[in-house]
């Protein structure tokens, strides 16, 4: 097991599946391409994700570090995250249609897109490759740049990749990806009878 995966083993209060438990969002990968067919496993996850009324809003525009989609992409990120994306394998957009087959607009399309991409980086962690979902970069410019239509929103940027070595990353990023991952505990998310009170069938 590579070290940071040690490093980023979460504490848990409760059992959970290995896949959950290992999922975590590297900085420093290595630069070696992601297969194809673990590509086509990671996106047939994502279409199996659940949808409001089946309207499926979710799309995805991939791109391969040293194409035009990765260099469009790249160029939208916030300066702290182009420190660490330079060296990912693939760099893509979650993309969600906003309106219904009635042209009216779906309530659930950034819901469901949410799901679609949890469900893509279990598929991932499953095959021994890292997602990196980031909200800091310029949606709009990415949806002009890549001609994404109107009634479509860009809602996320994510890398997909094999792990690197953390000593590689700039120093300002080696210690966040060398630092234990910690959550606040459940006992303070999920509450029974009243919101705030604990719920009854935790310790």
């Amino acid at each position: 097991m590579h070290e940071t995966e040690l490093i980023k083993r979460p504490q848990l209060d409760y059992q959970v599946h290995s896949l959950i438990a290992s999922r975590w969002s590297p900085r420093a990968y290595d630069s070696k391409p992601v297969e194809p067919w673990k590509l086509q496993q990671i996106f047939e996850a994502g279409r199996w994700a659940a949808s409001a009324n089946n309207l499926q809003p979710w799309y995805f525009l991939v791109g391969y570090n040293g194409d035009e989609v990765f260099s469009k992409i790249f160029t939208t990120l916030a300066e702290f995250n182009r420190l660490w994306v330079a060296n990912a394998p693939v760099l893509a957009l979650a993309v969600a249609k906003t309106t219904n087959s009635r042209d009216e607009l779906n309530k659930s399309y950034a819901y469901d897109l949410g799901q679609a991409v949890a469900t893509l980086s279990l598929q991932a962690a499953e095959d021994g490759v890292h997602a990196h979902q980031m909200g800091g970069f310029d949606s709009e410019a990415a949806a002009l740049s890549l001609n994404i239509p109107p009634d479509y929103k860009v809602l996320v940027a994510f890398t997909l990749g094999y792990l690197g070595d953390a000593e590689n990353l700039h120093p300002n990023l080696t210690k966040l990806e060398l630092t234990p991952r910690s959550r606040r505990p459940v006992s303070e998310t999920v509450f029974t009878g009243s919101f705030g009170h604990k719920a009854d069938f935790l310790k």
